[in-house]
């Protein structure tokens, strides 16, 4: 059991309101209902003075008035005792034995007087009063009988009624009010300590302070959720101005500033478990370095569940495992998307060994040349629990990014994905957090922060100058985007073409005789960004159309042919 700290006990209370409130008000009906159970109760009282009979200088009173200081609580006794209630019973013919009327009578002596206040309780108000004013009478008579006697054989105590019992109009009990209050008291009481134990208990990542107390990864950025399912990943581009782009845009400051002690070139984005939200992060986090003029690979690595190619409304039934087993070259398959400088490669077939193949030299090796076409590559790689294909490539990459979804993530598979990456000497850049609620407190600077060309890193792709395939990101709503002829196609020869959908057809049968997958150890139905065709992904969106697909040749400056898609 972990400590906790004020602001979450805060929080707790603020985020389980509802459910105090309503154990609040159950307490309060309980408790009311208990006193409608109770047979109402009235409560009659007669006043009895007490004095001395006798004494004619001071220090006679004196001596009488201790006497029945002393004597007064004795008197009381004698109220609920048959010597007096035996009469009274006879008076009132009532049907009640002496010792039952006692529990309903009662004398009580207010500090420093000489009165007694004789009370009864009956669910008749009207008998309750007739038995204390009758009680009253019969204990002078009594207290008379059995008192000292004056030099005269008068009684030395003398007890007069000053103050008949009336008949009571409103019940002595139960207390309708009192019990009210205490079953609401005890119920919100009841309310807030189940909120603080859930929270004492809680295993999830609440916030983001759980995440500096778990790991002292550094946390570089938030990201709030998607209120859109057609912008989860375009963000970028289609929400530029939204508080959940400026997280990535802090979240590509800081990369771009972290100290690392070596330059960052390959960056492999993972979570701990599916539906955190690292297919939609490494999308935007590639916007947000291509909108400052750095040119970006992203790499679907997940071979299990690919979501690059879905996502971003692309074709990926050529890609990384085409490059792989040899079919085709990586400029051949990489396909422009969103901005001239952004390049994606789909994950191509599912092969039967995705682990064996990204750990393969083929793979080192296409590392090493993207690397050196591109200013970062970003990597999309399944979640670390349920296999180990991003730990795999962790150890080549440059770093590491672990996507954590709040309230989503629990606080043992967080630990346990790092510690998993550190086994095999992966170096963990910083958490990012999703799922963030934005609350509104930002709000909008009121600028529009649309994508400006600067110039561009210091390293650039090489061009070839050849024509290419351009994919245009989604939008929404999502509609089909029409082909666009190539505006240089007079002047291309037509047999590379011809040569290219036969590399590409070649790729995709050799991938078709080997037996795929269907599912993943540890792993559901959904991608790893929680993305499938019914439900939405853990930033709320959801997978795109899978006929949105475009494809379109460029005359700008690009690299060398791609195989058609």
């Amino acid at each position: 059991m972990r400590a906790v700290e004020l602001d979450e006990y805060l929080l707790a209370l603020r985020k389980r309101w509802l459910v105090i409130g309503v154990l609040g008000i159950i307490g309060g009906l309980l408790g009311y209902g208990y006193a409608q159970s109770i047979t109402p109760a009235f409560k009659a009282t007669a006043n009895v003075f007490v004095s001395v009979n006798q004494g004619d200088t001071a220090g006679d009173l004196v001596q009488g008035s201790t006497f029945v200081q002393n004597s007064i609580a004795s008197f009381g006794k004698l109220a609920s005792m048959p010597v007096v209630l035996d009469p009274v019973i006879a008076d009132l013919d009532l049907d009640v034995s002496a010792k039952a009327l006692g529990r309903q009578v009662s004398a009580d002596n207010p500090l420093n007087t000489f009165i007694l206040a004789i009370s009864t309780t009956d669910a008749n108000p009207q008998l309750a009063a007739d038995v204390s004013n009758a009680v009253a009478l019969q204990l002078t008579k009594t207290v008379q009988d059995l008192s000292p006697r004056t030099a005269k054989g008068a009684s030395a105590i003398d007890l007069t009624v000053v103050a008949p019992a009336a008949t009571p109009k409103v019940p002595f009990k139960p207390n309708t009010k009192f019990l009210t209050a205490t079953g609401l008291a005890l119920g919100l009481a009841a309310g807030v300590a189940f909120a603080l134990l859930l929270t004492v208990l809680d295993k999830r990542v609440r916030t983001t302070g759980d995440l500096e107390r778990i790991s002292d990864v550094p946390l570089l950025g938030s990201i709030t959720r998607s209120r859109s399912s057609s912008l989860a990943y375009t963000t970028l581009l289609n929400a530029p101005t939204t508080p959940r782009a400026e997280g990535f845009r802090r979240l590509q400051a800081n990369l771009q500033y972290l100290e690392t002690g070596a330059s960052l070139n390959s960056i492999v984005v993972t979570s701990a478990v599916p539906a955190e939200g690292k297919t939609s992060t490494t999308l935007n986090l590639a916007l947000a370095v291509a909108e400052k003029g750095g040119s970006v690979l992203v790499i679907d690595a997940d071979l299990r569940r690919p979501a690059i190619g879905s996502s971003a409304g692309i074709e990926s039934a050529v890609g990384l495992t085409t490059v792989l087993i040899g079919h085709a070259s990586l400029e051949d398959v990489v396909q422009t998307w969103g901005n001239d400088n952004l390049h994606l490669l789909p994950s191509g077939a599912l092969p039967p060994n995705p682990s064996q193949l990204l750990d393969s030299p083929a793979m080192h090796s296409l590392l090493d040349e993207a690397v050196k076409l591109y200013d970062l590559v970003v990597i999309d790689c399944p979640p670390v629990l349920p296999v180990i294909d991003a730990p795999v490539l962790g150890r080549h990459a440059d770093g590491v990014l672990m996507v954590v979804a709040l309230r989503r993530t629990r606080k043992h598979q967080l630990r346990s994905a790092l510690a998993s990456l550190d086994t095999v000497g992966a170096s963990v850049l910083g958490v990012v957090a999703t799922n963030v609620v934005d609350k509104g407190m930002d709000g909008t600077y009121g600028y529009s922060y649309q994508p400006v060309k600067k110039k561009r890193w210091s390293r650039r792709r090489k061009s070839t100058g050849a024509p290419h395939h351009v994919a245009q990101p989604p939008t929404a709503p999502a509609e089909k985007v029409e082909h666009v002829a190539d505006t240089r196609a007079d002047e291309q020869p037509q047999a590379p073409v011809a040569e290219t959908v036969d590399t590409t057809s070649a790729a995709a049968e050799t991938i078709d005789e080997v037996s795929r997958p269907t599912s993943v150890d540890g792993d559901d139905d959904t991608d790893d960004d929680g993305a499938d065709d019914a439900g939405p992904d853990d930033d709320g969106a959801h997978d795109l159309d899978p006929d949105l697909t475009t494809a379109s040749s460029s005359s700008k400056d690009v690299p060398a042919p791609r195989a058609s898609t």
